[in-house]
């Protein structure tokens, strides 16, 4: 009996082990499952959100599945689920006086008014939609691909004072020769045909016929036979001075016989620029018979701007190109700086010389002319695209990496060539967009920038002299309001109070208690806190200050 009763214990027990191990292998392989797969709910539903595809530059098309925009006809990529942000510690931007929002400061401190600095923080996250000195804008790689974004470096070093401008080719003045004639007479046997036509030294261009020129010759001849050397040598001098050379005198004196004509010859190598003469006309002294130019030297005259006036120097290297020729270039130096400005133009008129022994630099051809200042040490400078100007601003679009983009403020310099100097406001190593950042610029335009929510006006206020104030407080920018209320406290140093006002219908202001600055001149030393008192607020700039305060026998409310 006692055995049987052991035998069914033990039976018991085994069959109670075996049905707590297959509950516990049951339980196990059900919550193993559970803990491998276990999400937030945030992250189920991201899980199972339908895919949207969007046209890149027209966000408003979105379509369900891949497909092209009707627009523009560029494919849909896919748009990027919002994933849960991770909260990271908040980054002070800068402190701010509570009254006063246009008072900053990099640190904590005090306001004028005597009150705490408040912190204003970033947004705290990756996609923080302000930096320190503009608004910021991300775009995804996809786009920022097909708008084909382009970035440079901010480069530190030297920027050459390099002027762009343009000119035209002229004759080289101290290679051109007039010819005149010293005697009147009459044109024979002319050698020229046309203006343009090429000559060389010593080369005959006409004959003359002039009865002083025989005369003169006579007398020659005639002092030769008397053999009276004082004679002799003022007939020799009086030809000389009409303009007839020294080997024809001495063939004359050879010959001894007088020409009814005299040939005159070119003084110079060149073209004859200007034919002023035919044959068998008749010429004077103030006659200009022609103009022999030399066009193996040339000269180019461009114009600079003023701004840039001060950057030119003579002996500074220059270059020319001309367009139906390119990737020729003459090499000159700048051969002379014109006095005065032009008053129509504003500019700068220099004379560049350029050698010309091809000739193919012809007069009154446009050229683009490259001149070559001195080098500005330690200069940080941009490609010259990346520099946005409008609005009296100028901005440079920063790329911050992982598809985000500053707008930035800055203060530029000179222009030289395709760079410009960056005074302020970036720093050396920083990228800067150089194209598309038109686009990226308008959308940072959009963004709660701390440049658009600061009172330009406001700023100016601070240092506004007081014989000018009067005059603003009675500008068409004031206006006087009414209000009655209750002084619960008073900042007489800041020349300011507290007080719990009645409704002001004029501004639509329920019953509330507020902070007031006073006008300069405004009495607040006779008030006591609880005094019930009537008010006149006036509108400077977008701000109400009290200009009237005084007592009041009414209780608030009435």
């Amino acid at each position: 009996m006692i055995l049987s009763d052991k035998i069914n214990a033990t039976v018991a027990i085994v069959i109670a082990l075996v049905i707590a191990v297959g509950i516990g292998w049951y339980v196990g392989r059900s919550s193993l499952p559970m803990q491998m797969t276990s999400e937030t709910a945030v992250e189920h539903s991201i899980k199972h959100l339908d895919s949207k595809y969007q046209c890149p530059m027209h966000p408003n098309i979105v379509k369900d599945k891949e497909g092209s925009c009707p627009i523009c006809g560029m494919a849909l990529i896919p748009v990027e689920q919002d994933k849960p942000a991770t909260k990271k510690e908040k980054k002070i931007l800068y402190w701010v006086a509570p009254m006063d929002p246009n008072y900053r400061r990099d640190k904590p401190g005090k306001s004028p008014m005597g009150m705490d600095l408040e912190p204003v923080y970033s947004e705290g996250d990756e996609g923080e939609s302000l930096d320190e000195k503009g608004p910021v804008v991300k775009i995804s790689a996809a786009v920022e691909n097909n708008l084909g974004v382009r970035t440079a470096r901010v480069e530190s070093g030297k920027l050459w004072r390099k002027i762009d401008t343009v000119g035209y080719v002229d004759l080289d003045e101290s290679k051109v020769s007039h010819i005149h004639l010293r005697v009147d007479g009459w044109i024979e046997k002319l050698a020229i045909d046309s203006a343009g036509d090429r000559v060389k030294k010593g080369q005959r261009l006409f004959d003359l016929y002039s009865p002083k020129l025989v005369n003169a010759m006579e007398e020659y001849l005639q002092a030769l036979r008397s053999n009276n050397q004082r004679l002799i040598t003022a007939s020799r001098e009086k030809l000389t001075s009409l303009g007839v050379s020294k080997k024809q005198i001495d063939q004359l004196k050879k010959t001894r016989k007088v020409s009814q004509t005299i040939s005159v010859y070119a003084p110079q190598d060149g073209i004859v620029s200007m034919l002023m003469v035919r044959e068998g006309m008749y010429v004077q002294p103030k006659s200009e018979v022609m103009s022999l130019a030399d066009l193996s030297s040339v000269w180019v005259m461009a114009e600079v701007f003023e701004s840039q006036s001060a950057w030119v120097e003579i002996e500074q290297p220059a270059d020319v190109e001309l367009s139906f020729i390119p990737g020729r270039t003459w090499e000159g130096k700048v051969d002379y700086i014109y006095p005065s400005l032009d008053t129509k133009n504003r500019t700068l008129k220099v004379r560049l010389r350029f050698a010309n022994p091809d000739e193919i630099l012809k007069p009154n051809m446009y050229a683009n002319v490259a001149i070559y200042g001195g080098a500005k040490e330690n200069v940080l400078s941009v490609p010259r695209e990346a520099l946005l100007r409008s609005g009296g601003t100028e901005r440079l679009i920063i790329a911050k990496g992982n598809g985000r983009f500053a707008q930035r403020r800055v203060v530029a310099g000179m222009e030289s060539g395709d760079f410009v100097e960056i005074k302020s406001g970036v720093s050396a190593g920083e990228k800067v967009v150089t194209s598309s950042q038109f686009l990226i610029d308008s959308e940072a335009s959009l963004k709660a920038s701390l440049a658009r929510m600061t009172n330009p006006a406001a700023d100016e206020d601070k240092n506004i002299p007081e014989e000018k104030m009067a005059d603003m407080l009675t500008s068409e920018k004031t206006i006087e309001i009414k209000g009655t209320g209750v002084v619960t406290r008073l900042m007489i140093d800041h020349a300011m109070l507290t007080i719990r006002h009645d409704p002001v219908e004029a501004l639509g202001w329920p019953q509330m208690t507020m902070d007031f600055a006073t006008l300069e001149g405004v009495p607040i030393k006779n008030l006591a806190v609880g005094d019930a008192v009537e008010f006149e607020l006036m509108a400077v700039n977008d701000k109400y200050l009290i200009s009237a305060i005084k007592k009041s026998s009414r209780k608030q409310g009435e």
